[in-house]
């Protein structure tokens, strides 16, 4: 039966040292894939005897998944905001905790404006531009523009784009720059947030198979964060907001280095452990116009 060699085959994860949590949901979802089943499937034909070729190729995916290559990579995809992205080795996968940025830029355009509005969002930092596609979706009179310093990344991106028909709305900009010249209402940024001195301490699933582009963020891990707080000045329309996503206990570091003429912390969303994970930012004007950080104001 399947069923029974899903069992066999999450006890090898198990003994190979797949954590607990993981290796059960692992040994099913690389089953389904070999089978191209979904859950209801599964469901109702798992006992069934397995078709002839399926030994061979599910215990090829349980090696890759010992080896501690992602479920996702091995599958190539992965579900994001209800919706399913592409994955390669040039993207971050997605995870549920990014999902707050999307909620939070929602939050800013109640369900009932949402037909209408028609903010210009730009992305920093797009990978697999699941947050930008995200967005484009539930907001369908948006205008989006993301950008990544990673051409590959930006390729998946365009494939997933058009997976979900939005193509049309996202323009991708190859660019480790922000983009300017835009009256943008809203910025959002999943950036790198890794200290790079702990490397050595990342899951091998992360360390070994994932951007470091897009998971170290220099030192202290807030080089990026502390960019953007930078160079945005200006750059986002009065009242306009930036959203990020921060490291699990980074929240009031980028909330120390935010220059209040420029910017006020608005909210912070939290990730199902209670950690404060996205931290939404209001833009502000300072009366003389002038964006320079003289005045007595310096980084903690």
């Amino acid at each position: 039966m399947i069923v029974e060699l899903v069992r066999r085959a999450r006890e090898r994860l198990l003994a190979g040292g797949i954590p607990a949590d993981e290796a059960p949901g692992d040994a099913e979802v690389l089953a389904r894939h070999v089978l191209g089943w979904d859950l209801t499937q599964y469901a109702s034909r798992g006992r069934d005897a397995a078709p002839a070729d399926f030994p061979s190729r599910y215990d090829a995916l349980i090696t890759r998944r010992l080896a501690r290559e992602p479920v996702s990579q091995i599958v190539g995809h992965r579900e994001f905001w209800g919706l399913d992205f592409e994955v390669t080795r040039d993207v971050l996968t997605p995870r549920p905790e990014t999902e707050l940025v999307v909620q939070a830029a929602l939050d800013l355009h109640p369900p009932a404006e949402r037909p209408t509005a028609a903010p210009v969002i730009v992305e920093v930092g797009t990978g697999s531009g699941c947050i930008a596609v995200a967005l484009a979706k539930e907001l369908p009179h948006a205008h989006l523009i993301a950008s990544d310093a990673s051409l590959a990344a930006l390729t998946v991106a365009r494939r997933n784009a058009a997976r979900h028909g939005v193509s049309a709305r996202i323009a991708l900009l190859h660019s480790s720059q922000i983009p300017r010249g835009y009256d943008v209402e809203i910025v959002v940024s999943n950036p790198p947030y890794i200290p790079l001195g702990e490397r050595a301490s990342l899951a091998p699933e992360v360390r070994d198979h994932e951007p470091e582009l897009a998971l170290f963020g220099g030192q202290d891990g807030l080089e990026v964060l502390r960019a953007l707080l930078r160079n945005l000045r200006g750059d986002v329309s009065e009242n306009g907001r930036l959203i990020v996503e921060v490291g699990y206990d980074q929240a009031a570091r980028v909330k120390a280095i935010a220059n209040p003429r420029f910017w006020a912390f608005e909210r912070a969303y939290r990730d199902l452990q209670g950690i404060e994970r996205v931290l939404v930012f209001r833009a502000l004007r300072p009366p003389d116009g002038d964006f320079s950080d003289e005045g007595g104001w310096s980084e903690p």
